[in-house]
């Protein structure tokens, strides 16, 4: 009997977006639905990417092929004096799929190749996982106003695309703080009440002053 035709596919997870999973299976939904039952990962893989091959062990040759391009980039450690290789790559995504495609136009089979995309669910999940990131790294240390040479008196203004508050104005109160409809607020307070978001959110990086992001004065700065 014929081997069951498979796939190579490539997986994204939001929460290592600097890794995909390179594999293959004869299933990829299956595949995907049962990493996505561990309880280990926070966010759900997806399916960024398959080729259809003809043999289970073409995953196998690409392997071998990434890892003599660059041995580095296999996911790879020694636990409890034993190594353990992964199919974890520390790549983009699109460059895990720029060789696919190669592969598949050497081969004359780029109708095998398929880009998945993402749902709803996944980008805002992507969304989610790269706000949170960014919030982790900008609350150290915590930004203030007179770092970035901001007076008390002076304006910024609240910056998101497509969302109705965008270019609305408050007016800094103090080092930490802003005025907004007579109420005083932390800018990450008044970005959740404009965006409605509750999880991920870094107040300075929904703000402008005189047209600069307040993240981007900060970096400029060394603060």
């Amino acid at each position: 009997m014929a081997d069951k035709k498979g796939v190579i596919y490539i997986l994204t997870n939001p929460s290592f977006p600097e890794y995909v999973k390179i594999g293959y299976t004869n299933d990829v939904e299956r595949r995907r639905d049962e990493l996505n039952n561990s309880t280990a990962v926070p966010y759900a893989f997806r399916i960024y990417a398959t080729y259809e091959v003809d043999s289970a062990l073409s995953d196998k040759k690409l392997h071998s092929i990434l890892d003599k391009l660059n041995p580095t980039l296999r996911a790879q450690e020694e636990v409890d004096g034993k190594k353990r290789v992964r199919e974890f790559y520390a790549m983009s995504p699109e460059d895990a799929f720029s060789i696919l495609e190669a592969i598949a136009e050497i081969n004359g089979l780029t109708h095998r190749l398929k880009k998945w995309v993402a749902t709803d669910t996944e980008r805002r999940e992507e969304e989610t996982a790269q706000m949170i990131s960014e919030a982790h790294r900008e609350q150290l240390p915590h930004f203030t106003f007179s770092a970035c040479n901001i007076e008390p008196g002076e304006q910024i203004e609240f910056c998101c695309e497509g969302n109705i508050h965008s270019g609305e104005l408050c007016t800094v109160a103090d080092d930490r703080h802003v005025e907004y409809g007579g109420k005083r607020w932390s800018m990450t307070a008044l970005a959740k009440q404009f965006t409605g978001l509750r999880n991920g959110v870094a107040g300075p990086r929904y703000f402008k002053y005189k047209g600069e992001w307040l993240n981007d004065i900060r970096h400029r700065l060394g603060v």
